[in-house]
């Protein structure tokens, strides 16, 4: 049997520690609905049909853990993110600390990659099962323009996996 290789997903020579924001997709292996469910409610006299997210136990153990992160990477914070039913996304901001040449101080970043795995390996003991997809997707977001995009598709994620019978999401 042929072994099959892997295609490496990140930017080839690009720093994962580099100061900047990140958007993040990560999956539930087998796109189980492990995190929340998502329902209509009509707001009370309107049309507006308005989904609720109510997290599942898993779900609950990875928002916290979500909520965690500022508390183990001191220079990392997320944003903004948002809990479907078989992936989640979020917006992870690394701010390192600069010193100057002469401070004597070493610098040793944690990379996007150290954190998504602290993150799934929390949740991943927590429950004692196996929930996540291998890797994740990561995009670099390099503008205002892209950020505020980002945080709409974000914003607006329950409400297109309601309406997409396919429950395929696109953020651009």
């Amino acid at each position: 049997m042929e072994k099959v290789t892997r295609k490496y997903i990140r930017l080839a020579n690009y720093d994962y520690s580099s100061n900047g924001l990140y958007f993040i997709t990560i999956c539930a292996k087998n796109r189980i609905h492990y995190f929340s469910e998502i329902t209509e409610k009509p707001i009370v006299g309107a049309d507006i049909i308005r989904p609720i997210i109510t997290l599942t136990d898993i779900g609950k153990i990875l928002d916290y853990s979500i909520n965690d992160v500022k508390n183990h990477y001191e220079n990392i914070s997320v944003l903004k993110y948002c809990i479907m039913p078989d992936h989640v996304h979020l917006i992870i901001s690394i701010m390192n600390d600069i010193f100057p040449a002469d401070s004597g101080r070493m610098i040793s970043a944690p990379t996007l990659s150290t954190v998504i795995g602290s993150l799934k390996r929390f949740v991943s003991k927590q429950t004692g099962i196996p929930i996540w997809q291998k890797s994740f997707h990561d995009h670099i977001i390099r503008n205002e323009k892209e950020f505020l995009e980002i945080c709409d598709y974000i914003d607006n994620n329950p409400i297109n996996w309601v309406n997409d019978i396919y429950n395929q999401n696109y953020w651009r």
